[in-house]
């Protein structure tokens, strides 16, 4: 669908549940996109009828990764996030955690990847509150931005 802010965000989420829309929730850096990466949102995007992700700030993925980070920017990570035919509606944020995020547009479903267990999922007893389920997709090995980065710099 398209790259939009909170307000946009919580005007089209409105509308997919009037239409009775499972609404699906990742958030992540989606620096430099790999196969992991594609799996990943495909298997969310399965849990639902459509997929929001929540897509950290150029100053919260430096905040989050240190330097060089992002490698970049949010307006092009946020262009190939929105390109994807699993991806519906992207939101860039500029907090550390997609906490605030989560609280205002209230998915249906929260998905993380494997590297995360069910206490340290930011926002899941929140989502749990108001019925909603968190899922967590075990990662695909050997597949990873610090993997790929290391892998183009040893070549």
């Amino acid at each position: 669908m398209s790259l939009v802010d909170r307000a946009k965000a919580k005007k089209i989420i409105g509308k997919w549940r009037a239409d009775h829309k499972i609404i699906v929730f990742t958030n992540g850096c989606f620096d430099i996109i790999h196969r992991g990466h594609i799996e990943y949102l495909r298997k969310a995007k399965l849990l639902g009828d459509v997929l929001i992700v929540g897509l950290n700030s150029d100053a919260s993925v430096r905040r989050i990764k240190g330097e060089p980070r992002p490698y970049q920017s949010e307006q092009d990570r946020a262009a190939i996030s929105d390109a994807m035919e699993m991806v519906d509606l992207v939101v860039i944020f500029d907090e550390d955690t997609p906490f605030d995020l989560i609280c205002e547009l209230k998915p249906d479903v929260l998905v993380k990847g494997g590297d995360y267990d069910h206490r340290s999922i930011v926002g899941a007893k929140e989502v749990e509150s108001w019925g909603g389920h968190v899922i967590i997709i075990p990662f695909l090995k050997g597949y990873g931005t610090s993997k790929l980065v290391e892998k183009i710099l040893e070549r």
